[in-house]
């Protein structure tokens, strides 16, 4: 039993190994920790280098929307299984035809129906977290509100109590953790504190499944444990990833999603205002958040075989980071890319992702932001930001730590 547990736990280090990659890379560019901003970057490598080698980080980067959705689509040569090893440590880093499979038995209890059936939940869950501001003057949108309502969403998804949710979130911000140069921090210390994650995880996860087994719920867990496609189900292992993966795509991908979205709206009044007279208006203004703030900026593959690229010979077992948020501003596709309009259609963005590996989130995490921008501007009026934002330092995530602001009254 001392034997499989290690396995299993060797499996989560892994994974989390492979989050680490699939999410571009843990040793941020020197280039993009220099620059005023990643945007700023991005512009200037589409123009100089739209494909470029760094030898520092041994790294393939691409920037170009067309470019990177070529490499999306063609897993066979740019490969997800960025973990190494025999097996694939998650769905994360699965190709076809293992993918499809896996894909198809965790969206069994990951539906759009059942996602659609959660929204009277969010939106109690939102008004809960606003109504503590009554008779305020002031709020912090992510801690009061983008940060701890997906974190209560997937918990409450999951079966996790309550109490539990504070650690929930330090995994989750451990987990898509650059290394901290300024800090003097190492790539093997960081990964040593991922491991040491990877196993809170996997004890934490492990109690929880054990439970479900023997006593069903009404909860994500369950409905994993249930789902088959033929003679196939998930296996604990597998169950265990999934778990990982659901607890940082759950959590952070909304908390910047929500954030990155009031930022916008704040800095443009006239945005603000428009919302606010016609909230039909808000779903295309969420999926240009998505484009113009991605909140996620880079995804991780690997040459599966020698390739010519565009005229760049990439050799097998080369790693590379496709820069979501570049292709988002890729002036070949946008028009005024680096301008946000409200109404922009089409908006073929890539902000969760292209091809089969398209974030399966993606429907819960535009609901939740869907019903928590709502309540934002329809409850907070002549809100101003109190002081200046500074995005985290991240190459995988754009978001905000922190989003103070004030306002009038409160309804």
């Amino acid at each position: 039993m001392e034997n499989d547990a290690n396995i299993e736990v060797h499996g989560l280090n892994m994974d989390v190994m492979n989050i680490g990659v699939q999410t571009g890379s843990m040793i941020p560019p020197k280039e993009l920790l220099n620059a005023e901003s990643p945007y700023e970057w991005y512009k200037k490598m589409r123009e100089n280098s739209p494909i470029y080698y760094d030898e520092d980080r041994q790294t393939w980067d691409i920037f170009l929307y067309d470019d990177i959705q070529k490499i999306l689509s063609d897993y066979k040569t740019f490969s997800s299984r960025t973990g190494g090893g025999e097996r694939p440590v998650s769905i994360l880093g699965m190709d076809p035809p293992q993918h499809k499979l896996y894909r198809s038995i965790v969206s069994q209890a990951f539906t759009l129906k059942e996602i659609e059936k959660m929204a009277p939940a969010i939106e109690k869950i939102t008004d809960e977290l606003l109504d503590k501001r009554v008779g305020k003057e002031d709020m912090d949108i992510i801690q009061d509100l983008a940060y701890p309502l997906p974190v209560i969403v997937i918990s409450q998804m999951l079966g996790v109590p309550a109490k539990d949710r504070e650690l929930f979130k330090k995994w989750s911000d451990a987990l898509v953790a650059d290394v901290d140069v300024a800090a003097g921090q190492t790539p093997s210390e960081l990964m040593e504190e991922k491991q040491r994650i990877s196993v809170e995880l996997y004890e934490y996860f492990e109690t929880v499944i054990s439970e479900r087994e023997k006593h069903p719920q009404n909860d994500l867990i369950t409905a994993l444990l249930n789902a088959r496609i033929g003679e196939e189900s998930l296996d604990r292992q597998d169950l265990l990833t999934f778990c990982l993966l659901l607890l940082v795509a759950g959590n952070e991908t909304t908390t910047n999603l929500i954030g990155n979205a009031m930022v916008t709206f704040l800095e443009r009044p006239d945005i603000m205002e428009s919302l606010k007279s016609d909230l039909n208006l808000l779903p295309f203004a969420i999926e240009e958040v998505l484009r113009f703030r991605s909140p996620i900026q880079s995804l991780g593959r690997v040459v599966a075989m020698d390739t010519d690229f565009q005229g760049h010979q990439m050799k097998q077992g080369d790693r590379l980071v496709v820069w979501l948020g570049s292709a988002n501003r890729d002036e070949q596709k946008f028009d005024q890319a680096d301008q946000f309009m409200i109404n922009r259609q089409p908006n073929p963005h890539v902000g969760f992702g292209h091809g089969i590996h398209l974030c399966l989130g993606a429907p819960l995490a535009r609901l939740e932001a869907t019903i928590a921008l709502t309540a934002l501007l329809q409850k907070m009026p002549a809100m101003t930001l109190s002081r200046a934002v500074h995005p985290l330092p991240s190459s995988f995530v754009f978001g905000y730590e922190s989003i103070p602001v004030q306002f009038e009254t409160m309804h």
